[in-house]
């Protein structure tokens, strides 16, 4: 049956007559290209391959030449069509290069190697970033059409290590044995919505209204990133803004500068972690005696009072000497954001207090598919895959496959 599709869809390509557009073409430059002749192709479809007849122009100017039916059917420099390159970089997302060929082949009688795969993954991740950097870019004119006004919009962001290949870590200071970084930092961001809370006053995230982004770059690049993505979003129509992440200060200079205004809030399970880094060290084996003491700080901060947790943790420093920098450490943490930690007035208002959406995302989004054994990635590569799977994962793939076949 396939077979037979393929025939049909052969000889359906080709009734134009190989898309022969007159003796002289304009190009893109502007130059006139010359009609030199009729070129074959073939193509893998996702019926079968098919022999496809293309009018060839030649630029003299350039000393180039090209097929104005692959730019309409969308093929140019590639073997492949949107449906085959589709499928391709959908598996690629999704599995490893080497599985994913053989699944092509045994789901839908597509023979690739995992090297084919690997390459179209990559070349349609470019063109998702690049899409969704359009995208972003034109939030940015006031030519942006008006969206409903969102009542609560919430901006996660954090990060999470990536496996990569030695050349990428040169020179970057690690916490392996020989003092070498292993990876690379991926910043990821997740924009979502609230509109409601439940009948316990808990906040409600809206459905399929979280949307992704990141990459393995600068704070200061992704800062604008997950601005882009924010307005894009809504941010401008936004009645509430609310910026979770931990306490890293990379996010907080983000939120100060491109989130003026936004009410900051530090993820309640990271500020739970602190305070049992002191417990653990102070106590030891002392088990009982640090669940007691993890337990009146877990009350203390769900209440919002960050003070008395600075306190219990000066009155632990002073037992021994040897406790003293961690304990140290961590007041600072606690005192840096001790605005952003009250929890008990965020709770009333029906504020998510936890980002364990982003905590989520960075499993599903990165760690599910960068992450497994084994894997070592340039940040290029990373990056191509961080945006596929970033656009499948927002809701934004149909998207952009509408817009390549209207284009």
């Amino acid at each position: 049956m396939h077979g037979i599709g393929g025939k049909m869809l052969e000889m359906l390509i080709n009734a134009d007559g190989g898309g022969y557009r007159g003796k002289i073409v304009l190009c893109e430059k502007g130059h006139v290209c010359e009609f030199e002749g009729y070129r074959t192709k073939t193509l893998l479809t996702v019926l079968a391959p098919v022999l496809v007849n293309r009018a060839y122009y030649s630029d003299k100017e350039c000393n180039t030449g090209f097929c104005p039916k692959d730019q309409a059917l969308d093929i140019e420099g590639t073997s492949y069509t949107p449906g085959v390159r589709r499928m391709m970089s959908k598996v690629g997302s999704y599995r490893p290069f080497d599985p994913g060929h053989e699944d092509l082949y045994e789901l839908a009688g597509i023979r690739v190697t995992a090297k084919d795969v690997e390459r179209v993954s990559e070349r349609v991740g470019q063109q998702v970033e690049e899409y969704h950097a359009a995208q972003g870019e034109s939030t940015l004119s006031d030519n942006v059409v008006p969206i409903k006004p969102v009542p609560r919009l919430y901006v996660c962001m954090d990060g999470t290590g990536v496996p990569v290949v030695k050349k990428e870590t040169a020179g970057r200071q690690g916490k392996g044995e020989d003092g070498q970084a292993k990876t690379r930092e991926v910043k990821l961001g997740c924009v979502f919505t609230q509109t409601a809370v439940d009948k316990e006053g808990r906040p409600i995230r809206d459905e399929a209204s979280t949307s992704y982004t990141g990459a393995i770059e600068t704070a200061e690049i992704f800062g604008w990133r997950l601005y882009k993505e924010a307005k894009r979003r809504g941010l401008d129509r936004a009645r509430e803004v609310v910026v979770l992440g931990d306490g890293a200060p990379w996010i907080w200079n983000i939120a100060d500068e491109h989130f003026l205004g936004a009410r900051q809030i530090v993820d309640l399970y990271h500020a739970r972690e602190h305070y049992g880094n002191v417990a653990k060290n102070c106590f030891g084996p002392q088990k009982d005696k640090m669940y007691q003491w993890m337990e009146k700080r877990r009350v203390e901060l769900d209440e919002g009072k960050v003070e008395d947790v600075i306190i219990a943790i000066k009155q632990l420093s002073t037992l021994s000497s040897s406790h003293k920098d961690i304990c140290s450490r961590e007041m600072g943490y606690f005192e840096k954001n001790k605005e952003r930690m009250q929890y008990a007035e965020f709770r009333r208002l029906g504020f998510f207090v936890g980002s364990g959406v982003l905590e989520a995302g960075c499993r599903s989004v990165i760690g599910q598919r960068l992450k497994q054994s084994g894997m070592h990635w340039t940040v290029e590569g990373a990056n191509k895959i961080i945006a596929l799977r970033c656009s499948i994962m927002s809701n934004r793939w149909e998207d952009f496959w509408e817009q390549r076949a209207c284009a």
